[in-house]
């Protein structure tokens, strides 16, 4: 109702994504080949938050899809992991980077879990509740002219996000903010990475977020992410950017 355009919904099973025949769960050929006919179809894609292995690599393998190929991308909360883990794969060239929720032993650990969190009990005990994040690069579309402000209390329930200060690595951090991949949006103490984008120069809009912004976003008021996504879906962004200056 925002951009005044009839969405139309297609849903792709992550898992169908990857050509992992073997497994029956995982789909066969068939679903593999109509999966990414959906996906090359899209004007847009949201990777939605989720837990457990399963599709992850699907989730990985889409983003680096709409990375390389200019598709406009939300990725919140598993998704916005998957695009820190993909980018550490085929940027940084950290072939086994990846969450230590699915790899304990990886040697490149992007993505960990927060302390608070019980990997036994997954959702009854989750960073819930409203946080602020500040916004940290002047020309973030987090910032301007979508958000427009330098702190933002946003909602989350996340079981984790890039903090290498708890690994004693902050240098993973940089290595990934250095290499493009913008973490434009950090926690209150700056150790938590919330929201991450590649620059317009590079990409029309690839925006991840831990938190979840659908819950604080209404028809005629879409949360930020879900506006920029759908403008940028529509061809519509720089239109927007421009007459908000």
């Amino acid at each position: 109702m925002a951009v005044e355009r009839r969405l139309d919904l297609i849903w792709v099973e992550a898992a169908h994504l990857e050509n992992n025949f073997e497994n029956e769960e995982m789909g066969g050929e068939q679903e593999y080949k109509e999966a990414w006919e959906k996906m090359k179809s899209a004007d847009g894609v949201v990777v939605p938050g989720g837990f457990g292995t399963r599709g992850f690599l699907g989730k990985v393998t889409a983003a680096k899809f709409c990375r390389e190929n200019s598709v406009p991308y939300l990725g919140i909360c598993l998704g916005f992991q998957a695009m820190v883990v993909e980018y550490s794969r085929n940027i940084l060239n950290l072939e086994d980077a990846n969450s230590t929720e699915f790899d304990e032993q990886t040697k490149n650990p992007v993505v960990i879990f927060m302390p608070e969190i019980d990997k036994e009990n997954m959702g009854g005990n989750d960073a819930t509740g409203v946080a602020e994040y500040g916004v940290h690069a002047p020309k973030a579309r987090g910032r301007k002219p979508l958000h427009r402000a330098d702190h933002v209390q946003k909602r989350r329930r996340g079981v984790g996000a890039p903090q290498a200060p708890l690994r004693g690595e902050p240098e993973r951090v940089d290595a990934i903010h250095n290499a493009g991949l913008k973490f434009v949006g950090r926690d209150e103490t700056g150790t938590r990475m919330e929201v991450a984008e590649l620059p317009r120069s590079a990409h029309p809009y690839y925006v991840g977020c831990q938190y979840h912004p659908e819950f604080k976003s209404r028809p005629l008021n879409p949360s930020p992410p879900f506006h920029g996504l759908l403008l940028a879906a529509c061809g519509m962004l720089d239109g927007f950017l421009s007459a908000k200056k």
